[in-house]
């Protein structure tokens, strides 16, 4: 009768135990209600009792949440269609107040990020979604931790993850980015033509110098040429290496003697002195008719003209 009494009084004390022991995790705490009522005794890891159908054990995680954030579409602040979605990353730093101040605070702090988010994309431009996310996360983790420290909840960082933009958008700022590419491209190009504009200025002024120089470079030229194996070879002739030749071959034109000296004038044929009276053999005047010569004799008869002949 004695072993069976203490058989069930083991018995007893064991399903007593079972019922009361907890084990907390040591990344947990343990909140105690006794009928309804929170302890103000927060329960350390480690093996707990507590006094079954009168308190209540409820245990809270501590460890970072890692809480993803559904993508969000708004306008940002230039009038660009975006979708972000985001990362938070939070832990709880006082149990009793994230249990008894929210209802749900894993909840709470989703809305709370997908709200903030919404916010900071229409506060935003989209060159600063897309360059300067680091402000961003700074300033959207602040929107999050302002009302979650209420909830005994410590918001640790916010990371967007992603920014989704329009079709239309991508091929916009592609042809753009493809624009200033070119661009460089360009200048880039156009700085290596005026090097080379340089250099082939300077050698042809070195060249003007010596003449041959020319000569033997147009040599290396068809040793280039030729060494490519080509069936016809093309060969051009500079003007001025022919200008050169044409002055090799033909000497220098020698200078013209110097001419006789002119006869002199005689006297009596020279010209009549400037301002001297004229002579009489001077030209009859303009419009006068000639008279009749004396020395000359009479005038001849016109010649007899034949009436039958045609004139």
């Amino acid at each position: 009768m004695v072993f069976e009494l203490l058989a069930v009084g083991l018995a007893g004390g064991a399903a007593y135990f079972l019922a009361a022991a907890r084990v907390v995790r040591q990344y947990e705490r343990g909140l105690v209600f006794r009928l309804g009522r929170l302890r103000s005794d927060v329960r350390e890891p480690g093996l707990q009792l507590i006094v079954p159908l009168l308190e209540r054990m409820q245990k809270v995680n501590l460890q970072i949440i890692t809480l993803p954030v559904p993508a969000q579409e708004g306008i940002t602040r230039d009038n660009v269609t975006v979708r972000v979605d985001a990362v938070v990353y939070f832990k709880v730093v006082d149990p009793a107040d994230a249990i008894i101040r929210v209802e749900d605070y894993r909840f709470a702090v989703s809305q709370m990020a997908q709200t903030s988010l919404r916010s900071i994309i229409g506060k935003s431009d989209l060159d600063d979604l897309l360059s300067n996310r680091e402000k961003l996360n700074q300033g959207l983790a602040i929107m999050i931790d302002s009302p979650a420290v209420e909830w005994g909840v410590n918001v640790d960082r916010v990371e967007i993850k992603d920014v989704s933009l329009p079709e239309a958008m991508k091929r916009s700022m592609a042809r753009q980015a493809e624009a200033a590419r070119d661009r460089r491209a360009r200048v880039i190009n156009a700085d290596a033509e005026l090097q080379a504009s340089r250099k082939l200025a300077e050698a042809a002024q070195q060249m003007s110098h010596t003449p041959s120089a020319l000569q033997l470079r147009l040599l290396q030229t068809i040793v280039a040429v030729a060494a490519e194996k080509n069936s016809t070879l093309v060969l051009p002739f500079p003007v001025e290496l022919l200008r050169f030749l044409e002055r090799a071959g033909h000497p220098a034109p020698q200078a013209p003697e110097t001419a006789p000296a002119a006869a002199p004038v005689p006297t009596s044929e020279a010209a009549p002195t400037v301002g001297a009276a004229p002579t009489s053999e001077a030209a009859p005047t303009v419009g006068a008719e000639p008279g009749p010569d004396p020395e000359a004799g009479p005038p001849l008869p016109p010649p007899l003209t034949d009436p039958e002949r045609p004139a």
